[in-house]
């Protein structure tokens, strides 16, 4: 029997793969509340896609899709926490505004590389402000895996891959090697 390769499965799922120059770029604002329809249209296909690739796998630590990784370079994304009783949360035209100096190191995967992991340093509070559908400026502040699930997807559409924030000489491993999927990144109380 033939193994499918993990990305070989999302670029099957309609995920745009390392390599491609959308990946490299930073995503285009909407302005809001003129290119209302624009951004729902990406919401809406955004939504699709993380419906389609959670029937094939699982998420743990909870997921999140960009635009720019189903082939729209604009500044949209959506962030499914690890609780499924939590709502999506919704990032349209995202802005990392403050972040805690305090940081830690976890294991990351990206849907445009799945065969490997990498341990990527992130703050352990972002402080962001996203755009509404009206127009309307919202601020929120995340803490621990949600900050790293949503400062994740604000790279993307910064134009930045996870393995950018790596430490230098810090390689990501082969998800064969990768021994804690289906737990939540762990944080010391």
């Amino acid at each position: 029997m033939i193994q499918v390769r993990p990305s070989d499965q999302m670029r099957d799922l309609g995920v745009v793969q390392e390599g491609a120059p959308i990946l490299a770029e930073p995503a285009h604002p909407f302005d809001l509340p003129t290119e209302r329809q624009s951004a729902e249209e990406a919401v809406e296909k955004l939504f699709a896609a993380m419906e389609r690739i959670g029937q094939v796998h699982p998420f743990a630590k909870g997921m999140g899709i960009a635009a720019p990784q189903i082939g729209i370079g604009r500044a949209a994304a959506i962030v499914q926490p690890a609780d499924p009783d939590t709502p999506p949360i919704v990032l349209l035209n995202p802005r990392i505004t403050d972040r805690s100096n305090e940081a830690d190191e976890q294991f990351e995967g990206c849907l445009s590389f799945f065969d490997v992991r990498g341990l990527v340093p992130r703050p352990l509070r972002i402080t962001v402000e996203t755009t509404n559908l009206d127009g309307q400026a919202m601020v929120t502040t995340y803490e621990r895996g949600l900050a790293r699930l949503i400062h994740h997807e604000i790279d993307h559409l910064d134009g930045l891959l996870y393995s950018a924030r790596m430490r230098t000489g810090v390689e990501p491993i082969p998800v064969e090697q990768y021994r804690q999927t289906g737990r939540a990144w762990s944080y010391e109380e």
